[in-house]
């Protein structure tokens, strides 16, 4: 065999080699924390477009849905607010599945909260999981007895020792509307459905406003595994 031709194929098998194991090590070397929040896109269903529809941004990514991670019994699970299920515990194997891509890789992006709030985690995941079988808020109203997901994960905090400006994310009074200031088409027949008003202009939060928070930090996409 050519001397050169040989040194070549054997950097070239070297060079598969390093990047095969930074690629595993990327995806095995991530460490989930407790109070990590998971942002995910949770597909097709009338009220994930709804939501995307109304809350679209220039990020890469659009959101739908948000949860919190936590630890129990040396088990991963999410802390949420899930249509039809309510505030609820999910087994985060259960979470990654719910929805993923072509490539079978779950739609799910962590990001990680600021080292200030790491000590509210503790009482975050609490609050939420005093409220587990609280009904999901299908309205989303702010002042009722049931929450929708980033409406849970910001209480999480407001309901803490933590001056409204200091608590990690932003509400906002809330739109259904297009540019032109009309309800948009799949939330006039999402309230219709439900013999609703539709709430415009009532205080509120989504998952991509929750997502564009300077507090936190992008740490895992689960796609990119």
């Amino acid at each position: 065999m050519n001397p050169l031709f040989k040194q070549t194929l054997h950097l070239f098998i070297l060079s598969l080699i390093l990047v095969s194991c930074n690629s595993n090590q990327n995806s095995t070397n991530f460490q989930l924390k407790s109070g990590d929040l998971l942002f995910q896109n949770t597909g097709t269903s009338d009220i994930a477009k709804a939501i995307k529809d109304v809350t679209t941004t220039s990020f890469s990514k659009n959101y739908s849905h948000v949860g919190m991670a936590m630890q129990k019994d040396n088990q991963w699970f999410v802390v949420e607010a899930f249509p039809k299920k309510g505030v609820c515990q999910t087994p985060l194997k259960t979470f990654l599945n719910r929805n993923k891509n072509k490539f079978n890789k779950s739609q799910t992006t962590v990001a990680r909260l600021d080292r200030y709030y790491q000590p509210y985690i503790t009482k975050a995941t609490t609050y939420g999981m005093e409220r587990i079988n609280t009904p999901y808020d299908e309205i989303f109203l702010w002042d009722d007895q049931s929450y929708y997901c980033s409406e849970l994960v910001y209480k999480m905090f407001s309901s803490q020792d933590l001056p409204k400006d200091v608590i990690p994310f932003l509400t906002h009074p809330m739109t259904f509307n297009d540019s032109t200031g009309h309800p948009m088409p799949s939330w006039k027949t999402y309230y219709q459905a439900r013999h609703q008003p539709i709430p415009e202009g009532v205080e509120g939060t989504n998952p991509n406003l929750m997502a564009s928070s300077p507090h936190i930090t992008f740490v895992h996409d689960y796609e990119r595994e």
